[in-house]
Formats: C-alpha cells, structure tokens, sequence
C-alpha cells in the first residue's frame, strides 16, 4: 500500500493500467496491496471501473 493514496486513487490508476481485463481482478488486486475493497462497492463506480479497464485494452 502505497503511503497517502486512498482507495480509490489506487483502483483508478490499476484500472488504466492495462494489466486487467475485468473489475474482479481488480479488486482482488487493489485487496492484495492491502487497500479496503469495500471501498470499491456500488454500480456506478464499477462501470467506471470497467470503462477505464476497456479503454486500456490493447486493440484487438
């Protein structure tokens, strides 16, 4: 867990990163650093989530 960023800001900046194809995996990551996962509950937040996810996705 990276010092002063919230939970947020991490899934965000995991999101565009490109290593993930779903908000799943996601989470299990943003949990696996040590941040709270309950933080990323609620539809609206997961469809930013997936966008983001689908925007990093190398073209196909």
């Amino acid at each position: 867990m990276e010092v002063g960023k919230t939970t947020l800001e991490r899934a965000f900046e995991l999101a565009r990163s490109g290593r993930f194809t779903t908000v799943s995996e996601l989470k299990l990551a943003v949990a696996a650093e040590g941040y709270d996962r309950k933080q990323l509950e609620g539809g609206a937040l997961s469809r930013q989530l997936s966008a983001l996810i689908k925007a990093a996705m190398p073209p196909a």
